[in-house]
């Protein structure tokens, strides 16, 4: 009985050969001939892979120069459970804050409320154990960033009052970058007031600071809260900035350019960095977090609506990093 199913599996094989051969079959590249066939599923699947890396960089490269991929960029493809993230992650991130800080407000920032499972980095909230605290994720580059560069996020925006955010932060805490820090919900239970205001918005700003005695200045204007009626809860959407140079930021939200922050009136019109601007290397942070000018007004999710752990997740299904370099 073996072998007769051997005879048969090789005259399956055969038979398959003669036929891939045939002058009627579609012709195919040199390479495809070297390797394995895809099948029309397979290369469906190979172009998604690859879709994040490919997606046109917004912002212009400038003259006579490319946007080159950087290696810190993630696709968090892979799993790194909450309490015990592996390799991979760890190749790349540092499982907390850049300091020892637990975060603002209420915020509990703790290593096992973050991990990376169906292709997304998750950040989740609950409740602190015996205390009004909440306890939420948070993680932190391994390499920092310095201009000029493009950093892009596509993010799912938790609905909840929490902060979810993508940010730089210098070493030193006095120069900071923000990419996205949004708010989903529309309603808060325990202030009871609506949250439209922010739930339609995307906070996109920059901060300078003077740690010793506490200064911060960042920009006030209309323009660092960006709205086209979306409520960003609902769906992933892709936001990033090009950090041009020490003057000039440009933040782009799905593709398209929202707003641009350029010269010393708007970067640093207090000399903060003595003339430099946003001069220093920053870490890429990635978090969820309670804010205390939110809830010192109550703004913050009450036991039930942290109950619901989906809209208290976070969610990042990549972030990707680009150079711009001059081109061949």
């Amino acid at each position: 009985m073996i072998k007769l199913k051997l005879i048969a599996l090789i005259l399956i094989f055969q038979i398959a050969s003669c036929s891939k051969s045939s002058t009627d079959e579609k012709p195919t590249s040199e390479e495809d001939n070297q390797g394995e066939v895809i099948t029309p599923e397979e290369e469906v699947e190979e172009e998604v892979v690859k879709d994040w890396k490919t997606i046109p960089v917004p912002a212009d490269a400038g003259a006579g120069n490319v946007w080159e991929f950087q290696e810190l960029s993630d696709d968090f493809d892979y799993d790194a459970p909450a309490d015990a993230k592996g390799a991979k992650f760890d190749k790349k991130w540092t499982d907390f804050y850049h300091n020892l800080w637990a975060g603002p407000g209420l915020t509990e920032w703790r290593r096992d409320h973050s991990l990376v499972v169906d292709g997304n980095l998750q950040m989740i909230a609950n409740r602190a154990e015996g205390s009004n605290k909440i306890n939420l994720g948070c993680i932190t580059s391994k390499e920092q960033v310095v201009y000029p560069v493009y950093i892009e996020a596509n993010v799912k925006i938790a609905n909840t009052t929490l902060a979810s955010d993508v940010w730089l932060l210098s070493s030193d805490d006095t120069q900071e970058i923000d990419i996205v820090e949004a708010y989903g919900a529309s309603y808060s239970e325990l202030a009871d007031s609506d949250q439209t205001w922010y739930a339609e918005r995307i906070h996109i700003s920059h901060h300078m600071f003077i740690r010793d005695p506490f200064q911060d200045y960042q920009p006030t204007d209309a323009g660092s809260w960006y709205r086209d009626g979306t409520l960003w809860r609902e769906d992933y959407h892709t936001v990033g900035v090009y950090w041009k140079d020490p003057f000039h930021l440009e933040y782009y939200i799905d593709g398209k350019l929202a707003r641009t922050t350029s010269g010393t009136e708007m970067i640093d019109p207090n000399n903060f960095a003595e003339g430099k601007g946003l001069y220093k290397p920053m870490d890429i942070i990635i978090n969820a977090e309670d804010q205390t000018w939110r809830s010192d007004n109550n703004v913050t999710p009450s036991d039930k609506e942290l109950e619901n752990k989906e809209n208290n997740t976070f969610k990042v299904d990549w972030i990707r990093i680009f150079k711009p370099v001059p081109a061949n």
